[in-house]
């Protein structure tokens, strides 16, 4: 198959799929190397699709149907160790809450986001265990810990009491 046919499947995939797919098993899935589809993705970025990549994988960001399942965002500013990493993220979503992004302010690029899509316990145990046996860091490492989340949840009231729990942890901004 030729690289137009590759990434007509990638495409293909991604539409039918209800939820991320990693570089990896489309690798698998097409017989090729998994640089060779973060070029694809690349390349079908760069003329017009919008791919997300999250910590589990690619969505059409068209297909995010995990975007739509709230009806309140609001964003949060952070501080925390790395050792509270798991309980902030655990907080967000025993709420029943999304974790949508991460950003920082950066000195030299200005803000930088990362898409998380974080939904369960399970979802952050994924994106911990990416943490620990990769080399790359939680972008909030380039700022002592300072970031923003946009949150996605069912209500304002539901979000207030997010706030509330992280202001009691110490991990909330004020």
């Amino acid at each position: 198959m030729n690289a137009g046919e590759r990434r007509e499947l990638i495409i293909s995939h991604l539409k039918s799929s209800s939820a991320p797919t990693s570089a990896s098993s489309l690798a698998t899935l097409l017989n090729v190397s998994r640089q060779i589809i973060v070029s694809d993705v690349a390349i079908l970025r760069a003329g017009g699709l919008d791919i997300s990549a999250t910590p589990r994988g690619y969505i059409l960001s068209e297909y995010d149907t995990a975007k739509n399942n709230h009806n309140f965002e609001g964003i949060l500013a952070c501080k925390h160790t790395a050792e509270q990493l798991r309980e902030e993220l655990y907080t967000i979503v025993d709420f029943g809450a999304e974790v949508i992004d991460v950003t920082i302010e950066h000195s030299l690029y200005g803000q930088l986001s990362g898409r998380l899509n974080i939904i369960s316990r399970y979802d952050v145990d994924v994106f911990l265990d990416k943490i620990k046996n990769s080399t790359d860091l939680p972008l909030s490492i380039l700022t002592e810990g300072v970031h923003l989340h946009k949150i996605g949840c069912r209500d304002e009231n539901t979000y207030e009491l997010i706030k509330q729990t992280l202001e009691s942890k110490n991990i909330l901004i004020k």
